[in-house]
């Protein structure tokens, strides 16, 4: 148990009734007696466990406001150790001079993720549960936040645990048949042994195979909007954020430069780049514009290429046709509420989906082309899934490991060499859970989140 009693504001500063401060140590109810005063009479180091108190915080005989303090013994706290919650008025400069108190009556400031982090060092939760916990903060989509508290719940957890279940087993039967060659030891036949190593591969495969969709769901796509002047892509851009985000008129030309927005397209967020019309000009200021469009369409993860049905392609359509070839890409067949002009069958062999960006026409079409090319479609954010690179990594090895004991098998090696291999393995899923984990990397994982959780 670290011996600092730390404190910190656990509420975001702004406007609200409440603001919480959070104080966790062995000191913790000692340090909150010198600035809460209960109208009881009784002091905080002296109540039992999940108790609350009504008083008011002093500095000296200066009343700084009512307050209720709310009381937690280690280990039933989620620091396990001993925790007072101060919940007062939540006001910024309030929270912040109530604090700045305590901090002078003995707590220190908490670092970045230190209580989390002290759950983790005194067993209160696993690597994966804690880091699933800025997940349940930040998440922008219902999808992101079912990932997380997927994880949060123990669903990671819970299946590196069968995994390990598996390779315990397999180093068990290699460990005793080390021990006794000469013996007939259960569980050390060739077929039995390489069926729980399959096994092993097969979930961690599983695993593995959802990671991109799902940090799709966590991070969103990069996405740029392409066209040429006046075909509707900044209309599509305010279709897809909800509000009046880009300029829209009959002017050809008239978004100049790149405008960005973050919206939301069924379960993904997009970060969204409605850019300039794309097309030959003259016009120094379009230029730059153009130029800036088609850098976007390089470094974008997933482009909506926009295209009038009211008039016939043109040159400038069919160079930004072949431009897209081969990428993300998702042609917008825009309009359609008028007589169509355009031979469509230039789009074949690409996703192509038909709006009226105007009326909102295609929206859940699109929302579903966007899911098919994110790889999400078929992702249940309710399962196991790698929450970032640190676990993804970890399973890259215990896959390996798990690979090189297999192939060690079926080469004829030494059921040693195999054990080697099944240990490596091991120690990548007891690195991913935190059972054997770095200070090193426990700190940098905790460095990430915020002050005060």
């Amino acid at each position: 148990m670290a011996e600092r009693t730390i404190a910190a504001i656990a509420t975001p500063l702004g406007e609200s009734s409440i603001g919480v401060i959070r104080i966790s140590g062995e000191r913790a109810a000692e340090t909150a007696d010198k600035v809460f005063f209960a109208f009881s009479g009784k002091k905080l180091s002296e109540l039992c466990g999940y108790r609350a108190v009504y008083g008011k915080i002093k500095d000296g005989d200066r009343v700084l406001d009512d307050a209720v303090a709310l009381v937690f013994r280690a280990p039933k706290s989620y620091t396990g150790e001993d925790v007072v919650e101060i919940s007062l008025h939540g006001g910024r400069i309030l929270l912040r001079e109530v604090l700045r108190l305590i901090l002078k009556n003995g707590a220190f400031p908490a670092e970045p993720g230190e209580f989390t982090k002290r759950a983790f060092l005194n067993g209160k939760t696993d690597l994966t549960r804690a880091e699933s916990v800025m997940g349940l903060i930040s998440a922008k989509s219902e999808s992101e936040l079912r990932i997380s508290r997927a994880a949060h719940t123990g669903k990671i957890s819970r299946k590196i645990e069968q995994i390990e279940s598996d390779l315990t087993a397999a180093d068990a039967s290699i460990a005793a048949f080390s021990d006794y060659p000469d013996e007939d030891i259960e569980g050390l036949d060739r077929d039995n042994f390489i069926k729980m190593l399959e096994n092993a591969r097969k979930e961690l495969e599983e695993m593995l195979s959802t990671y991109d969709a799902g940090r799709v769901l966590r991070e969103g796509i990069e996405t740029a909007i392409v066209g040429k002047p006046n075909v509707g892509k900044s209309t599509l851009m305010n279709m897809l954020s909800g509000s009046e985000r880009s300029i829209v008129t009959d002017i050809a030309g008239t978004t100049r430069d790149v405008i960005e927005e973050t919206v939301t397209a069924g379960d993904i967020v997009l970060r969204l780049a409605d850019t300039a019309g794309i097309r030959n000009t003259d016009d120094a200021v379009e230029s730059i514009g153009v130029d800036r469009a088609k850098a976007r369409i390089d470094s974008a993860g997933l482009i909506l290429a926009v295209f009038d049905c009211t008039s016939p392609l043109d040159g400038d359509d069919l160079s930004l046709l072949e431009s897209v070839r081969g990428r993300n890409v998702i042609i917008i067949i825009n309009k359609t509420d008028m007589e169509s002009k355009i031979d469509k069958s230039v789009f074949e062999g690409f996703r192509t989906v038909e709006t009226s960006a105007k009326s909102c026409d295609g929206y859940e079409r699109l929302c579903a082309e966007i899911a098919d090319i994110a790889g999400t479609a078929n992702l249940d954010p309710d399962s196991a899934v790698l929450l970032n690179e640190r676990q993804r990594a970890c399973a890259e090895r215990a896959l390996d490991g798990v690979n090189e004991a297999l192939s060690a098998l079926l080469e004829g090696n030494t059921m040693d060499a195999v054990g080697v291999c099944v240990d490596d393995s091991l120690a990548a899923l007891f690195e991913l859970t935190g059972r054997r984990v770095t200070n090193e990397v426990t700190d940098e994982i905790f460095r990430r989140f915020c002050v005060g959780k």
